[in-house]
């Protein structure tokens, strides 16, 4: 088979592909990724001399480059979008073009060009906040309700998605994730800018009192869940992805970066809180599991502490990304 992914060179697109090329070594795989602030090339280093990869440089908003790409593919896996909350509530305009402009222009290419399967990837936030004291998770069937552009953008692309299935027929699967984390995730996201922060002899800084419950996803796990769609998955339908049985709040995790790395909590910043912070998530997983047999395989201690020992090793990685991601908070 022969892959095309979007925004290959981001966080989960290049642990996709990485994991994708070590599984089936047999299928070709075509990487278009703009390069915007979210994708790099250094964290393609590993594989991009593979015979069977194929990095092209591009903008899914571009309709001939995009055809010209999806004439000779038989998936597609979209991960390519602006991505990033606080981005988003500064300027949405980005959001929109690539994530639902972006979106449609790959659908209509991926219609015409008659692909196998078109797999979107998406997120929870598209169902917006959970109540602290309630013990509902999201799932399948859990009503849209975006309270931030990153998220409404993110909710607009999943309705066309769906839309080319029931209209057209394009054979189509969505995956909605929670919060991932992991190797190669850019420093401007929570758990890496923690991390980060902590290596260079700066405090954490916690929005509001810190207790945003989030459903933390090892990356690796994430990726094998849109494998077992993609190989296993009915046309057409969505599945939830998340990837843990005890949810933690954002100060919990904190301390526990904390203590990973030998500092107390002295080292916590309380900043002023962003607008429309969203105060829970929680994903119910049970028909991916119920249908594919898919579950996470890597809890939140262990993997937290592997991949803080990750960033302590790739230092050469994050660096030259930490000013600039530091910028967008000030």
């Amino acid at each position: 088979m022969k892959l095309l992914v979007t925004g290959g060179a981001g966080f989960i697109g290049s642990n996709f592909i990485r994991y994708w090329l070590k599984k089936h070594p047999q299928d070709k795989i075509v990487n278009l990724d703009k390069l915007t602030y979210a994708g790099h090339l250094a964290s393609t280093r590993d594989f991009c001399d593979n015979p069977h990869y194929q990095f092209v440089r591009g903008d899914i908003c571009k309709p001939d480059l995009v055809d010209q790409l999806m004439s000779k593919t038989s998936i597609v896996v979209h991960f390519a979008a602006e991505s990033h909350v606080d981005r988003s509530i500064v300027n949405a305009n980005n959001f929109v073009r690539t994530n639902v402009l972006g979106t449609n222009v790959l659908l209509h290419s991926a219609l015409k060009n008659r692909v196998i399967r078109f797999h979107h990837v998406s997120t929870d936030e598209v169902f917006g906040s959970l109540e602290l004291s309630s013990p509902k998770k999201f799932n399948e069937k859990s009503p849209y309700n975006p309270t931030n552009p990153y998220a409404a953008s993110k909710a607009a692309a999943d309705h066309l998605v769906r839309a080319y299935f029931k209209t057209h027929g394009l054979p189509i699967s969505i995956t909605n994730c929670s919060n991932n984390f992991g190797p190669y995730q850019d420093p401007e996201k929570l758990l890496p800018r923690f991390i980060t922060n902590v290596q260079t002899g700066k405090k954490v800084p916690i929005y509001g009192d810190g207790r945003y419950v989030r459903d933390w996803l090892y990356v690796g796990d994430h990726c094998r869940a849109v494998e077992y769609v993609l190989l296993r998955g009915k046309v057409g339908e969505t599945y939830c992805v998340g990837g843990q049985n005890k949810l933690v709040n954002n100060l919990e995790v904190t301390k526990k970066i904390l203590r990973l790395l030998g500092k107390d909590s002295s080292w916590i910043e309380y900043v002023t809180d962003r607008p429309a912070h969203d105060r829970r998530y929680a994903v119910d997983w049970s028909k991916i599991n119920r249908e594919l047999g898919w579950k996470p395989q890597h809890n939140l201690d262990r993997w937290l502490e592997y991949t803080i020992n990750w960033y302590g090793k790739n230092r050469g990685w994050w660096e030259p990304l930490k000013r600039r991601a530091e910028s967008i908070y000030h």
